[in-house]
């Protein structure tokens, strides 16, 4: 009698709030999409902004996550589709949206950000605000750069032959890259050779010697298992953040009223705060993975890591002269960067009394 009791008052409360869900349906529905995967730091972003944004718009908003190629399957695709507003909200690394804004490749430029306090009060800063404002104006205020956070840690060298303390140790070596300028130039500056490969041929590249390096982080090479195929060595040169642009329709958006629009808002700083936390903890089960399976992790001293700034310098030079609006970019970051560390040194200076 009890359990028939139950399930009667469950299938009741299962049909209330299916009538009351449809009764109060929700007045906006943002699209949001991810060419990765449910283990991703995309992800984990994205489910925060889907809780706090329906849940602080009282369900007026409504947050569909498409996770996967189901609304687009590559950076040019998706970035049309935020422009012509089929997809409300894409993430993009700075390569993915590289076609359609040069400019926002400045968050490759080696060494320019020293570690994960600086780089989230950066992000967290004007120089996103600038760099939103100049895509609007290159999109023709279709395309809006909501908040920068973070996919995957940094990018650090790796590689099948020696441990690389400096940069003399990176001559000759065949290290992999996307088939971007950029990427390629930081490498030649450091001696080495760079050699595009798609990264789904990289572990045979790796088995095969077709490549010895790669610029990754550390989750993306045990997640690939990229040791079994030789990758043995890692330094932890940090030489870029790995940023991940959130876009959204700038239509979409402007079309919310104020309150719904400062949910809006609030929700993307949510995400971003989560998209720094996540890489942190993920990685620290895969730096234990590899230093398990015998692989060498190296850590730079700060006279190292400076020479390895020294000799990618003439990548900053080349960035301002070839990209477009990279001098703008550039000195954008590079005035932010001066701006955190001031505060960051203040503070703490502060916390150490």
């Amino acid at each position: 009698m009890l359990k028939k009791t139950l399930k009667t008052l469950a299938l009741a409360g299962l049909m209330a709030g299916t009538a009351l869900s449809a009764a109060q349906a929700a007045d906006y529905t943002i699209r949001a999409t991810a060419n990765s995967n449910e283990n991703d730091e995309d992800y984990d972003g994205l489910v925060v902004f889907k809780n706090y944004v329906e849940a602080a718009s009282n369900g007026a908003i409504e947050v569909e996550l498409f996770i996967g190629t189901q609304l687009c399957s590559n950076g040019a695709e998706c970035l049309q589709g935020v422009a012509d507003g089929s997809i409300d909200v894409y993430i993009s690394t700075s390569g993915g949206a590289a076609g359609l804004f040069p400019y926002v490749q400045v968050l490759d430029l080696p060494y320019l950000m020293a570690d994960d306090r600086v780089a989230e009060h950066v992000l967290s800063g004007e120089f996103t605000r600038t760099l939103r404002q100049m895509a609007l104006a290159d999109s023709g205020d279709t395309i809006r750069l909501m908040t920068i956070g973070n996919t995957g840690g940094w990018r650090n060298f790796a590689n099948t032959k020696r441990r690389v303390a400096e940069p003399a140790d990176m001559e000759g070596l065949k290290i992999r890259t996307v088939v971007a300028d950029l990427p390629q130039e930081l490498v030649k500056a450091l001696g080495a050779s760079p050699t595009p490969i798609p990264w789904p041929e990289l572990f045979t590249s790796f088995q095969t010697g077709v490549v010895e390096g790669s610029k990754n982080g550390i989750t993306d090479i045990m997640g690939m298992k990229f040791p079994d195929a030789g990758l043995q060595y890692v330094t932890l040169d940090g030489h870029a953040y790995m940023g991940a642009l959130w876009w959204m329709s700038n239509e979409t958006f402007t079309g919310m009223p104020e309150d719904m629009r400062r949910v809006v808002v609030d929700g993307f700083y949510a995400l971003q705060q989560a998209t720094f936390a996540s890489p942190k903890r993920k990685s620290i089960a895969a730096y234990e993975e590899f230093v398990a399976g015998g692989g060498d992790l190296y850590v730079p001293t700060p006279a190292q890591k400076a020479a390895f700034k020294e000799a990618a310098s003439p990548v900053y030079d080349w960035f301002k002269t070839n990209v477009d609006k990279g001098e703008m970019a550039f000195n954008a970051l590079t005035e932010a960067v001066a701006a955190a560390e001031a505060d960051i040194n203040g503070a703490r200076d502060a916390d150490l009394q």
